[in-house]
């Protein structure tokens, strides 16, 4: 990989968005759910010995630690650093802007409403560029914007911002247009909306969570005395699965969505597991880390 490639924000912000959407959970993944989580209150930095120790409470081996995190450097996400005479990483500037807008979207409980509208983005790129028109695309769906039709994407009106925000970073602004909308007809919305949407993907991958994840819930339900190290490994493992289907789902009115849906089974048991190991797992990573 080329220096210009590793060093430009945008493709540092593709990394990263990468590491938070994609799918399994490999070392490098578990890593940035590390840094996400308890790096940024050190100021971003975590020696390698920490996360060698931590990685191990996750069952990740110290060869698989080192080979990500050079990954990882390579990708411009981790930046070398020493502090005190031990060796560590820090996140990048672009790293850290994209853990914080990610946070807005992961811990978010709240759904859109009817009443609050919708976002329209429509855009236009020359077939000269069509490079950027993927760029586009790709952004806009890591958003969670569905296709109303050719050109024409769309998502509930609280990604304004966020869509704001990722277009103005990757240079986009001139290509498209944002517009604050309402459906005023014609056709059933709700069809509409399975129409713009792959909401049995979504039933499907929240289904896959619930299956992982519900039973892990019910053990610690059942637990008196919970140890850090149990704590920490189910938690960073439930974040990783859960912090991908909030980039998928843009949070659509509850009254639209199947009545079955399993996106709200699995967000109580994503949140009850956060209520209960939260403390205890930043109590592990604070001892480790020390």
């Amino acid at each position: 990989m080329t220096t210009d490639i590793v060093t430009d924000g945008a493709s540092v912000g593709d990394a990263v968005v990468g590491e938070l959407t994609g799918r399994g959970m490999q070392p490098r993944q578990l890593i940035v759910t590390l840094y996400g989580l308890y790096a940024r209150e050190a100021g971003g930095w975590l020696s390698v010995a920490s996360l060698v120790r931590l990685l191990a409470d996750l069952g990740v081996d110290e060869p698989a630690v080192r080979s990500s995190i050079s990954r990882l450097k390579r990708r411009g996400i981790l930046l070398a650093e020493r502090r005190g005479g031990a060796a560590g990483y820090e996140l990048s500037g672009a790293a850290l802007e994209i853990l914080r807008e990610g946070d807005e979207r992961i811990f978010r409980r709240e759904r859109a409403t009817l009443a609050d509208g919708w976002v329209l983005a429509v855009f236009s790129v020359p077939e000269s560029e069509r490079q950027k028109r993927h760029v586009l695309r790709t952004q806009l769906t890591r958003l969670g914007f569905g296709t109303a039709a050719p050109g024409v994407w769309i998502a509930p009106a609280d990604l304004r911002d966020a869509a704001s925000s990722v277009l103005q970073r990757y240079e986009l602004a001139g290509y498209a247009d944002l517009f604050h909308a309402e459906h005023l007809a014609f056709g059933d919305l709700r069809t509409k909306v399975a129409q713009w949407w792959d909401l049995e993907q979504l039933q499907e991958l929240y289904g896959e969570f619930i299956g992982v994840h519900q039973p892990v819930l019910r053990r610690w339900r059942r637990r008196r005395s919970p140890r850090g190290p149990e704590a920490f490994a189910d938690y960073v493992r439930v974040l990783t699965d859960w912090r991908r289907l909030p980039y998928l789902d843009p949070g659509l009115p509850a009254e639209l969505l199947p009545k079955d849906w399993n996106g709200t089974v699995a967000a109580e048991v994503f949140f009850e597991l956060k209520s209960l190991l939260e403390r205890q797992a930043h109590d592990h990573v604070e001892a480790v880390a020390r």
